[in-house]
């Protein structure tokens, strides 16, 4: 039995999907999806952003940074140069790729603008699927599709489900990725998970295990070097005030199931974060820290490939190619910690 039997009337007093359109500032017509898990948990899905992911609460901690931007129209052509960060919310996520994760760049195959294209396009909804706790129906989910096309180039469609399950304080994600095109296409992948204050604060424990190496130029080495607790967030940083950042790709160490897990502890909160997902879809971990003032954040950001750029990865022989007609799937889930024990194994195995 549980606890809300005979006791509820109307299924959202527990928990589900609520959609909605933003009517004020750069999202104005934007169309966005709350989901209360019921256990705390509460996550903004915006569906004309690639159905990302903007704020996300448990109880009173937000989880997610928001970077000043907010949320803005999707702008598909912001795909050159730098365009991409004038419309960079944050958020819990965002998604890159689906053919080029990185710096803008030019070569004989093209111009790429940062992170690609993905994150600007909208989401045409197939589906809301709500909760029925009196039938004993506890999950609920979104199901869209995003195109990312044009005429003579590539055809790329991101099929995505979102999933949570009343009672549980956790996030489920299931993106597949088709090449609807008739001609082999590059295929990049990044999941931008953006976490801030107060989860992340002064103490915050990075954890995730596996090789590493910091991005080439910039100050990473300031932080990413032999030496330095990079595991354990600092107070704001001077050299990262404006684009001060350091990067590192990590080649992620899985359990014996393949199964890899990193995340982040707040002793003070009692709180952490757990980030699965699977080394044969996403080999590659990126850690981004940006601890400036005012924009104090890291990220943890599963990958098919390290973070060097479609042109690279071309170069080195890494570059992914979906055939026509090929589909990749990839399958991720965040949970929200608060169990001691739960905690500790998180970061006696993965810390």
């Amino acid at each position: 039995m549980t606890p809300w039997t005979n006791k509820v009337s109307n299924p959202a007093q527990i928990g589900g999907i609520e959609t909605s359109v933003l009517d004020n500032g750069t999202g104005r017509g934007v169309r966005i999806a709350w989901i209360n898990t019921g256990a705390g948990l509460r996550y903004k899905v915006v569906l004309d952003r690639a159905m990302d992911i903007y704020d996300a609460f448990y109880n009173q901690h937000s989880l997610a940074w928001l970077s000043d931007t907010g949320i803005t129209s999707p702008a598909p052509f912001s795909d050159k140069g730098v365009d991409w960060l004038r419309t960079f919310g944050g958020g819990l996520l965002i998604t890159c790729g689906l053919s080029h994760v990185g710096g803008p760049e030019k070569d004989e195959f093209g111009e790429r603008g940062i992170h690609g294209r993905i994150s600007n396009l909208p989401a045409e909804l197939e589906s809301i699927s709500q909760p029925d706790p009196m039938t004993g129906k506890l999950d609920m989910s979104l199901t869209g599709r995003v195109r990312e096309t044009t005429i003579f180039g590539p055809r790329l469609e991101m099929k995505r489900t979102i999933s949570s399950t009343l009672g549980r304080p956790a996030i489920r994600f299931r993106d597949e990725i088709t090449n609807r095109g008739n001609t082999a296409v590059p295929h990049m992948l990044l999941y931008h998970f953006n976490f801030g204050w107060p989860l992340v604060d002064e103490g915050t424990k990075i954890i995730w295990q596996g090789d590493w190496q910091a991005r080439e130029g910039g100050i990473n080495d300031r932080i990413f070097r032999d030496g330095n607790d990079f595991k354990t967030c600092p107070a704001p940083l001077d050299d990262h005030l404006g684009n001060g950042e350091a990067v590192a790709n990590i080649d992620i160490t899985p359990d014996a199931n393949g199964l890899c897990t990193a995340g982040l502890y707040n002793e003070k909160l009692g709180l952490a974060m757990a980030l699965r997902f699977n080394k044969a879809q996403l080999p590659w971990l990126i850690n981004w820290q940006h601890w400036g003032q005012n924009e104090y954040v890291t990220g943890i950001e599963p990958a098919t490939n390290r973070l060097i750029g479609q042109q690279k990865a071309r170069e080195r022989n890494e570059l992914i190619f979906l055939q026509p007609g090929e589909t990749r799937t990839y399958e991720l889930e965040l949970e929200i910690l608060t169990d001691a024990a739960a905690i500790q194994h998180l970061i006696e195995e993965r810390g």
